[in-house]
């Protein structure tokens, strides 16, 4: 069973050198994220290989940026793996010798691989945290679900935690395995979210009502109801009972949702993203 990050003091994280390798939207939100938290831009450094976001990366944050991985990587406490799940395996196997020498925690944002594969690209026994965080990251309201290793310690899950809370929400993973559902819940969610708010507006417009208002009802609608769920601290079935009264409008709307398979519908959805899941780890697996 993997222990939660400790409650002792967290390890000084304006002392500890962080890589990130790739320099995308989620890297930028974390590295947003950790200035505002009192890290200084000296301990951050980021590997991305176009000039122009190099460029771009060190005028928004003033931090160190690099073309080369290795190069950023080196005397780094913690190695933020930012960059897209196809190229990980190369990313990796290219930075093993690095790994073998500092032993650094490697912290992974990429969907569905393995902290056992990305160990043994880096060349084994290397402490790696598999991160899950979705993109109202971008906004500091993420919800991330995290699983470590067996040889990420105490000081490794704190570093880590401290890392991901800097855009939101976050929660241990004992079973590696559920790291896929996290994948179709929380990571994927944020379309299903959308694309119900889309529904809503499109439903809406074609009864007749201005496309302008449609979409900031629906938007509102949305932001209320999740504050509501937030905050509120009842379940989600408890909520949606209290605004369900008896031969309404809104049991009316609900009976159509049942009428229509909702529910099923949103488990076959849940399921085909954490089979998806499963399928890109076995794709790095055979990727050259």
């Amino acid at each position: 069973m993997q222990p939660p990050a400790p409650e002792s003091p967290a390890p000084d994280l304006e002392s500890r050198r962080i890589a990130f390798l790739g320099g995308g939207n989620m890297a930028r939100a974390l590295i947003s994220g950790l200035l505002r938290g009192g890290v200084a831009a000296t301990d951050v450094r980021v590997a991305e290989p176009r000039a122009e976001a190099r460029m771009e990366l060190a005028q928004r944050f003033a931090i160190d940026t690099h073309a080369d991985n290795a190069a950023a990587a080196r005397d780094a406490a913690l190695w933020v793996l930012a960059v897209k799940p196809q190229v990980l395996r190369e990313v990796c196997t290219a930075l093993a010798g690095l790994a073998q020498a500092q032993h650094p925690v490697v912290l992974s944002i990429a969907a569905g691989i393995r902290s056992a594969q990305i160990a043994r690209w880096l060349g084994g026994d290397i402490a790696v945290v598999r991160a899950m965080p979705n993109t109202p990251a971008l906004l500091g309201a993420g919800a991330t679900g995290l699983y470590a290793n067996a040889h990420v310690d105490a000081d490794g899950h704190t570093l880590a935690m401290r890392v991901m809370q800097a855009v939101g929400l976050c929660h241990w993973i004992e079973d590696e395995a559920q790291m896929d559902i996290v994948t179709a819940l929380s990571g994927s969610g944020p379309a299903y979210f959308f694309l119900l708010a889309e529904a809503l507006e499109a439903a809406a417009v074609a009864r007749g009502l201005p496309q302008d208002i449609a979409r900031a009802l629906a938007a509102q609608t949305c932001l209320g109801a999740g504050r509501m769920l937030v905050e509120d601290g009842a379940s989600a079935s408890e909520l949606r009972q209290r605004v369900t009264s008896p031969g309404g409008t809104t049991a009316a709307a609900l009976q159509a949702f049942a009428a229509g398979g909702f529910t099923a519908l949103v488990a076959d959805a849940v399921g085909a993203a954490t089979q998806r899941g499963a399928e890109l780890a076995a794709q790095a697996e055979g990727a050259a």
